[in-house]
């Protein structure tokens, strides 16, 4: 079962799917991201911008220009329903579907037959179709869709908030690159991580209190469970107290501060952590984890992170150092 989270932090909303008899999908639709660079035959760089705290690359859909998240935290590949409509052929499927939303019951589901990264090409990659219109209007950009787990599976990623780029080389099932070329960067560490489901599952400690995070780009804050171990909370500083609105306009309020303390391992350690404490039930449940947190925007400002779903492994790149 499918199940999407949200993209403000865990808010909780149903979004209707497509089911009127003048709802529409073309069955073929080609997508570019026009700025993309080929670098090689199997690798192709994009740039990013960032609209608050998302990554957000733009692309060209069924010649409709607009603007695609980021987003480790979904499962599928999603086009908003906003700008294409479906036809009545198109089943909805029998469940839920998971990421940058709140749960979404019975989303309607496309093959698409060709995606096109500029010079990458995908083929038959299945597509949620589902209303972003909540999205679009709390980040005031044209929103095509969301890229998820489903497309981003297939390549290693390299996650790089110094150069604002997202490069995606190929790889074969065993996780190995099919580009012989090496990084120009230097790979200072790695670790492992467990896949669960569509999540990357890393473990961690807080000044040495063992938890379990979850790493999703779609995050614009880190997320602490409220029931997590006293011990850990104590390195939370709060600052204050936020509103954050899902897209029924239903307002929770959250106490948002800095968390710290945060290591992967005794080399791998980062710098205080924006970050908000919120109740992770629903989200452990959509996900069939169990998590203690979400570590988003903040862990890859900190980090240049290169992620290999195949091999279940993230690398960090070395930051250059900067005169001043």
């Amino acid at each position: 079962m499918k199940n999407y989270l949200i993209l403000l932090i865990i808010l909780y909303s149903q979004i209707s799917v497509a089911n009127s008899d003048d709802d529409r999908l073309f069955p073929e639709i080609p997508l570019y991201f026009s700025k993309a660079e080929k670098i090689n035959e199997f690798t192709t760089r994009i740039p990013f911008k960032l609209v608050d705290r998302l990554m957000v690359i733009e692309g060209v859909l069924n010649d409709k220009k607009g603007n695609f998240i980021i987003d480790t935290g979904s499962e599928a590949l999603i086009l908003n329903k906003v700008h294409f409509k479906t036809y009545r052929f198109n089943y909805e499927k029998k469940g839920e579907t998971s990421g940058i939303l709140s749960t979404v019951d019975n989303p309607i589901e496309k093959t698409i037959k060709n995606i096109s990264f500029d010079n990458l090409t995908l083929k038959n990659k299945n597509s949620d179709v589902v209303d972003l219109s909540h999205i679009e209007k709390s980040k005031k950009i044209k929103l095509l869709g969301i890229i998820g787990y489903a497309i981003l599976k297939d390549y290693e990623v390299f996650v790089d908030l110094y150069l604002n780029q997202i490069t995606l080389s190929k790889v074969d099932k065993s996780g190995l690159k099919l580009s012989k070329e090496g990084y120009l960067e230097t790979i200072v560490d790695s670790i492992n991580f467990t896949l669960k489901k569509h999540t990357i599952v890393l473990k961690a400690s807080i000044n040495k209190q063992k938890v379990t995070f979850g790493l999703d780009t779609g995050a614009e804050f880190n997320q602490i469970n409220s029931r997590i171990n006293k011990k850990v909370l104590k390195h939370f500083y709060p600052k204050k107290r936020i509103q954050l609105t899902g897209a029924s306009s239903k307002k929770i309020e959250v106490l948002y501060g800095d968390l710290h303390r945060v290591k992967l391992t005794d080399k791998i350690y980062f710098g205080p952590m924006k970050t908000i404490i919120t109740n992770l039930n629903n989200m452990n449940k959509a996900f069939g984890t169990n998590l203690d947190g979400i570590l988003g925007h903040d862990f890859f400002a900190q980090k240049r992170v290169i992620i290999n779903y195949q091999k279940e492994k993230l690398y960090f790149i070395k930051y250059p150092f900067i005169k001043e």
